[in-house]
């Protein structure tokens, strides 16, 4: 039987796509601010390894690159240097767990510290790690939502994701490519659920970057008659998430701090975001 996690009143989701480029970090850090602006508690651990990751866009990133830092591995591994509180910093009222360049490395290490586990006839499950580090601190305890942005590889970073979270939102880009990846939803799941012994949901799908095309509409209505439900559809807005970039923030703090004025087209896109977090609470509500 498939184990359950229970995490008492807090929502927990990893935002996941096995593509690159379809706005998957960006997509998790509006989600947070979103929360956030909720009246939420939240926590978002980063576990992507690029340059341009989600402790990039909220400008936490200083650390990343110190041998010398504590940093989320190590406590995973069991060789912390601080408090795991330490290793929280906050941007726009979201606290964030910051990426560390060490994570590419994070398979070596844990299969390492599983090795030296069996020798000693004990039993450790590297893709448990980061679900242990979390309840040890007392994470359930303290925060209203969690998000984890893994990595768009089905790696062993994916895998701690999703056992600390055990729902995914699932951003794609409408396309022909976009429509596989969703129509492979199923076997990406299930694989997962098989190989984890765990259950999985899918919390939303979400097409990014859409643009009201005539075949992007067909993909789209061929994922909901598929079974898939589509809460919302944010549209291209290349201008506004290259400003995000450029001054290190969300759309909600570009559009309040660095728009002269307000662009109705951005604040649907903001309204959207906002819908969306309803829903996936919703959603994961009616599950629970």
């Amino acid at each position: 039987m498939a184990e359950r996690l229970d995490w008492p009143s807090m929502l927990a989701y990893t935002v996941y796509s096995e593509a690159g480029g379809v706005g998957k970090t960006t997509l998790a850090a509006n989600l947070a601010r979103a929360e956030e602006r909720a009246g939420r508690d939240v926590l978002v651990v980063d576990l992507d390894t690029q340059e341009a990751s989600l402790s990039y866009l909220l400008d936490v990133a200083d650390d990343r690159d110190d041998d010398q830092a504590d940093s989320l591995l190590r406590h995973m591994i069991d060789r912390p240097r601080d408090d795991f509180a330490n290793l929280i910093r906050t941007s726009e009222g979201i606290d964030i767990v910051p990426s560390h360049n060490i994570l590419e490395y994070a398979s070596k290490h844990l299969r390492r510290r599983e090795e030296e586990a069996a020798d000693f006839g004990e039993s450790w499950n590297p893709n448990k790690q980061l679900l242990r580090v979390l309840r040890d601190a007392g994470v359930h305890e303290q925060y209203d939502t969690l998000i984890v942005d893994p990595p768009a590889t089905a790696d062993i970073k994916l895998h701690n994701a999703i056992h600390a979270t055990r729902h995914l939102v699932i951003p794609f880009e409408p396309s022909g490519k976009g429509y596989e990846s969703v129509q492979g939803l199923d076997q990406l799941v299930g694989g997962l659920e098989d190989q984890l012994g765990i259950e999985v949901g899918v919390l939303a799908v979400v097409p990014n970057r859409y643009k009201g095309m005539n075949d992007q509409d067909r993909f789209l209505e061929a994922i909901e008659a598929d079974g898939w439900e589509i809460p919302i559809r944010l549209r291209e807005r290349s201008s506004l998430l290259e400003g995000c970039w450029a001054e290190q923030c969300t759309a909600f703090r570009y559009i309040d701090e660095h728009r002269e004025r307000e662009r109705d087209h951005e604040l649907d896109t903001i309204e959207k975001i906002e819908r969306l977090t309803e829903r996936i609470r919703e959603t994961q509500a009616v599950e629970a």
